[in-house]
């Protein structure tokens, strides 16, 4: 199959928001009037961010999924994507249930896959989004303010332990690798959050490789301080199970990374309307600490020990 003939039959669809989509040389697009254009890229590859063997239909949903999650931490509306695969083969079936996931989570954010390219390699995916946010109105990692509260979205580490589960450094039963498995498999951007924290937030963040070192760009780009209280944040039954064995529990909610949740900061003033926002959303928003002066994170135990940790969070190099 030729790379046009493939690219015709698995990834062109009709796209309504764009001038031009997939077919020429390039898309035309049109930001609406008043908006500003975010845009970012995230690669998966094969063997460094899942394995060579996944299930191809997560898969695609999570290509997509974790460049959904920039544009939430963004408070952008998302709108179009563009693609590009290096395939060591052309697999039908592969490409088949690969292309369907990641094209249901695209109509569910009716985003429009508009352009991208295929090559002969080892299996790489990578796509850039672009969304739109009103002009001044982009949530930033450099807004955050001496005395904000520190807040999370859904509850963190369990896709760190579903990971660490199929490397074998831990053993969990069929039931807990269950409970624990969709948050590495199937993340769910927090788009809608992201658009309800404009005007809100004064900072936010997803948290891609891990609480503390997601946390610290906004720490470092906003010039403060942070103090967390680790028996504050949200974490799964599953995971509070394996509280006994305290350095593998903490580093799995504090660097795991994966969870692909918003991390925010805001004033201490809108701390009711974000309990509101939490029951509107059907989405648990947690405040975990606050913002302080100085720089660095404190994070500390029931005791008000200080936690250590031999690693902030993933590391791609």
């Amino acid at each position: 199959m030729s790379e046009f003939n493939l690219i015709r039959r698995h990834f062109t669809r009709s796209t309504p928001s764009a001038l031009l989509g997939v077919g020429d040389d390039c898309a035309l697009l049109q930001v609406s009037q008043g908006n500003v254009l975010a845009v970012s890229s995230d690669m998966l590859v094969s063997g460094t961010h899942f394995f060579a063997d996944a299930d191809p239909y997560l898969l695609g949903h999570k290509t997509l999924a974790v460049n959904l999650s920039d544009l939430a931490a963004m408070g952008a509306t998302p709108r179009w994507a563009t693609l590009a695969l290096s395939l060591p083969s052309v697999d039908e079936t592969w490409l088949a249930q690969f292309s369907a996931g990641f094209f249901a989570l695209a109509q569910h954010y009716q985003v429009d896959l508009v352009g991208g390219d295929t090559t002969r390699g080892a299996l790489n995916l990578c796509v850039t989004i672009m969304g739109e946010v009103p002009v001044g109105q982009a949530l930033r990692r450099d807004g955050a303010k001496v005395g904000d509260e520190i807040w999370v979205s859904g509850k963190l580490g369990d896709a760190a332990l579903a990971l660490a589960h199929l490397q074998g450094n831990v053993q969990l039963s069929d039931a807990d690798f269950a409970a624990v498995a969709a948050a590495l498999h199937q993340p769910q951007p927090r788009v809608a959050l992201g658009l309800a924290l404009r005007g809100l937030a004064h900072s936010a963040i997803d948290i891609s490789d891990g609480l503390l070192a997601d946390l610290g760009h906004i720490l470092a780009a906003s010039q403060v301080g942070a103090q967390l209280e680790f028996a504050a944040i949200p974490t799964s039954s599953v995971l509070q199970n394996k509280s006994s064995l305290p350095p593998f529990f903490q580093q799995c909610v504090l660097a795991g990374g994966d969870d692909y949740e918003l991390c925010f900061t805001a004033a201490v003033s809108q701390h009711t309307e974000l309990l509101r926002l939490a029951s509107a959303l059907n989405l648990p928003l947690t405040c975990i600490g606050k913002v302080v002066a100085g720089t660095g994170c404190v994070v500390s135990d029931s005791a008000g020990n200080p936690i250590q940790l031999t690693r902030g969070g993933y590391e791609h190099f």
